[in-house]
């Protein structure tokens, strides 16, 4: 109050408050190459439901490249009428839309073995963001170049040093999918996709494929390196679960969470983040006895499909140890499992699609560890 601040636009893009340094994403497990790597969301110093664009988590399999928009091409082809190449130019002058959805990596939650105490909500579950998307509907680009009776799948493919592929059904592609261009407002960052994406609401993070350039229309599958080594489900039984596209009804509680600690008994909110690929959540739980009492948590609006939720909960801690956790329950009628009952049914092969209820052990100190 005794003396003048900082001027206007200095620095002219805003960054956070010193303070603040310590919110920051933090790489994920150990990558044997630098630029196969992945990056998570600090979940629990976020508030409400959008994640701020340097706050997204990341996930790249040959790093980050460098495009100058003004030379980047979007190319359709395959069975389609008029095949057609896009600029960026191009792209823009198409009527857009802009919603907001959550994306989640289907290797997110790695705790069907291997998993650690010290584990905060960032290690846990922090390949999730949640952001307002904008681009042109994948519907609009396909009615331009005219579908073929026979096209059932899309290829996806991205300009990376990894030229990232995927098989998309084509119903999604006519239903909510997303070539995008900007997030929260500006333009997306180089390690969201600069300068386009295609964005697949609900889908695993993966088929949302980055730095997009081409979408091929064909009449089956086109069985890439990451629908069938990777992003399959290895069962029990040593056969792989393939296309396990949507990701199920999921939730966690950010504070009080793993890494954190009360420092005095009474009065505390539990707040969490509930989600689901198959559209709105309808209710979320919360126990604080390891699931033996529950108690219905307000949801917080907007509550919107495919999308974070956040809830909330007043909670009075006695001073002693308590087991946290959170249960949610999709518009389908979909129930988030207990990690027993995940695991019965799926075994601990897989690394992918981990969405088992999480549980925080709050020690009578008050100190709060990951429970394993």
């Amino acid at each position: 109050m005794r003396e003048q601040g900082a001027p206007v636009a200095n620095p002219p893009y805003g960054v956070p408050s010193p303070f603040e340094q310590h919110v920051v994403r933090r790489p994920r497990g150990i990558a044997r190459f630098p630029t196969a790597s992945s990056s998570g969301t600090p979940l629990q110093d976020l508030h409400g439901i959008i994640t701020p664009n340097g706050l997204h988590y990341e996930r790249h399999h040959a790093g980050v490249p460098k495009i100058d928009p003004d030379a980047h091409r979007l190319l359709i082809h395959g069975l389609a009428d008029r095949p057609l190449i896009f600029t960026m130019d191009d792209i823009l002058r198409f009527p857009s839309v802009s919603r907001i959805h959550f994306l989640e990596c289907s290797g997110n939650t790695p705790e069907f073995r291997d998993a650690k105490p010290s584990w905060t909500p960032q290690d846990t579950h922090g390949l999730l963001s949640c952001c307002e998307w904008t681009g042109v509907p994948l519907s609009t680009l396909l009615a331009e170049v005219g579908v073929q009776p026979s096209a059932s799948w899309v290829l996806a493919e991205g300009a990376d040093a990894a030229a990232m592929t995927r098989s998309i059904p084509i119903d999604k592609a006519w239903d909510d999918a997303i070539v995008a261009y900007a997030q929260n407002g500006e333009r997306l960052r180089p390690e969201q996709g600069y300068p386009l994406r295609l964005f697949l609401p609900g889908f695993e993070g993966n088929m949302s494929v980055k730095w997009l350039r081409r979408l091929k229309l064909g009449d089956q599958p086109f069985q890439t390196r990451e629908e069938t080594s990777k992003y399959t489900d290895l069962m029990p039984d040593g056969k792989a679960r393939q296309f396990t596209f949507v990701m199920e009804a999921k939730s966690v509680i950010t504070r009080p969470a793993g890494g954190q600690q009360l420092r005095d008994p009474g009065f505390h909110e539990i707040t969490g983040l509930a989600w689901s690929g198959r559209g709105r959540i309808r209710r979320v739980d919360v126990s604080a006895d390891g699931g033996a009492s529950w108690n219905a948590a307000t949801l917080q609006e907007p509550v919107l499909p495919k999308c974070l939720t956040r809830f909330r909960l007043p909670w009075t801690w006695d001073g002693g140890p308590a087991l946290l956790q959170s249960r949610t329950v999709d518009e389908t009628g979909y129930v988030q499992p207990p990690r027993e009952a995940l695991i019965d049914v799926r075994g601990v092969n897989s690394g992918y699609h981990f969405n088992a209820m999480q549980t925080w052990r709050i020690a009578p100190g008050g100190a709060i560890t990951n429970v394993v």
